[in-house]
């Protein structure tokens, strides 16, 4: 029987279901987490074999004596995972520390991190993606936008989310946000790209290759649903485009990716640009080697009639996908709000009406709410126009 480590299996909340599937296919599932035992859900409990609880795992020291002691217990470990943004780096130095193969290194770990990296996997690949400066001077900075024009976009090279992020108009704009940088942060600095996000997800096996991807549409930035409190709207498509899908492999297969959940950003450019490409070109934005934020991967699986949980885990257990999707495939909506704003339909009055085609609702766990909204609805549809209709009624407001 193989040992599967899984870190904070606990969170988000539906992780216990990436448990279960490894669970399902003969995997001994050790969870490794900061919640006490009795804190984390009864599903979870079923799903592992056995949970240590770390009060404090920004204390690597602790996570250690954690996999030491299930390695004495129960034999060498054969995976280690999180698929969690957050704890790739300590995984990464776990899986070295105990000569666990099955999983990315401390040094490819860098390459899923800091962005300035993965413009070098895109450019090996022959893709291009927005040109970009690592911050040093303020005349350094100054002649970039002097190339690429205003607006120009910076964030931490080596960073989550939209926390830290910067759009500078003009100059007065690039100086203020240079005279506010600690100097010791590094700070990736990029042309701003007037595109939609489109996102590239799936599951690859142990050789790099995708054994499982769809896309999501995103309507709304991340850094403007923070900055202005926004609720959100996000859709999973039924069928991915065959030419995007070629893009995203070549992608997984540049970064050799192994056996591992994946969420890739990309722009597909709203108007002609000199450099990037025509109207419609797809420019890769940055990669995430983890599943899609909050209930991501249960909006996948609405769309496309599968359990990507299942596909993840016959990755790891048998390195092909064994899942036999659904009869038919949906436009599956995420429709956000928040608590602070005044709609004009109740809760309520979305779950009569949409009583049929709802597959989840309910709040999101407090860390996420500032990216994701604070409570969401779910839906699926046969056509992208009645997604669209359920989104207006989900998110209409009363002064609007």
């Amino acid at each position: 029987m193989k040992n599967f480590i899984f870190i904070s299996p606990h969170f988000p909340d539906s992780y216990w279901k990436f448990c279960l599937a490894l669970k399902n296919r003969g995997f001994n599932v050790l969870g490794i987490g900061d919640a006490p035992y009795f804190e984390i859900p009864d599903q979870c409990k079923y799903a592992l074999t056995e949970y240590y609880c770390c009060s404090n795992m920004e204390n690597y020291e602790n996570e250690r004596r954690a996999v030491q002691y299930f390695k004495e217990k129960y034999g060498d470990i054969d995976f280690l995972e999180s698929n969690n943004e957050f704890w790739l780096e300590t995984d990464a130095r776990l899986r070295e520390e105990f000569n666990i193969k099955s999983g990315a290194n401390l040094e490819e770990v860098k390459y899923f991190k800091h962005k300035s990296l993965q413009k070098k996997i895109f450019e090996k690949a022959g893709i291009k993606s927005a040109r970009y400066i690592l911050l040093t001077t303020l005349e350094a900075l100054k002649e970039f936008a002097d190339l690429v024009n205003y607006p120009i976009f910076a964030k931490p090279d080596n960073g989550v989310g939209s926390h830290g992020t910067f759009k500078m108009n003009n100059y007065e704009d690039l100086v203020n946000f240079y005279n506010s940088w600690d100097k010791v942060t590094p700070y990736i600095v990029e042309e701003f790209i007037h595109g939609q996000i489109i996102s590239y997800d799936g599951v690859s096996n142990d050789s790099g290759d995708v054994l499982f991807s769809t896309s999501n549409v995103f309507q709304t930035s991340m850094q403007d649903i923070v900055k202005d409190n926004l609720d959100d709207m996000y859709y999973c498509v039924p069928e991915i485009d065959k030419d995007f899908d070629e893009l995203g492999r070549k992608i997984i297969k540049a970064f050799n990716l192994k056996t591992r959940f994946f969420h890739i950003e990309f722009f597909k450019l709203l108007e002609d640009h000199p450099y990037l490409g025509k109207k419609g070109t797809m420019v890769p934005l940055e990669t995430n080697m983890r599943p899609a934020g909050g209930y991501t991967p249960d909006l996948i699986n609405y769309a496309n009639s599968v359990s990507v949980y299942d596909i993840y885990a016959d990755s790891a257990a048998y390195n092909e996908n064994r899942q036999v999707p659904g009869d038919k495939k949906y436009f599956a909506i995420a429709s956000s709000r928040r608590y602070n704003t005044q709609y004009c339909h109740s809760s309520e009055e979305i779950i009569e009406k949409y009583k049929f085609n709802i597959t989840m609702s309910g709040d999101y766990p407090i860390a996420l709410r500032d990216d994701l909204g604070d409570y969401y609805f779910f839906g699926r549809f046969d056509t992208l126009l009645e997604a669209i209709e359920f989104d207006k009624f989900v998110r209409g407001k009363v002064n609007e």
